[in-house]
């Protein structure tokens, strides 16, 4: 939900439930996305998985050799199609 800044201030509570109920709540300034409020469990969530890193698809690519040694196959075996 948005919150213009007066109204998040004047319902601070209402906002603060609102992010503990597990619904992000966005708070704006003259119009424009300023803020996200989130619970502390949140928080700490996109914390963790910021810290983890996980690759983009990008950097798997590039992690790619691209000279001309060998790099171990992985042994796939496709699924029949059902049609």
């Amino acid at each position: 939900m948005d919150w213009p800044l007066q109204d998040a201030k004047n319902k601070f509570s209402e906002l603060v439930n609102a992010a503990l109920a597990g619904e992000p709540q966005r708070v704006t300034r003259r119009g424009r996305p300023a803020v996200v409020v989130v619970s502390a469990d949140e928080y700490e969530r996109l914390c963790r998985l910021e810290e983890s890193h996980v690759p983009t698809f990008g950097e798997l690519l590039l992690d790619i050799p691209q000279d001309d040694h060998d790099f171990e196959r992985m042994n796939i075996v496709s699924r029949p199609l059902d049609l």
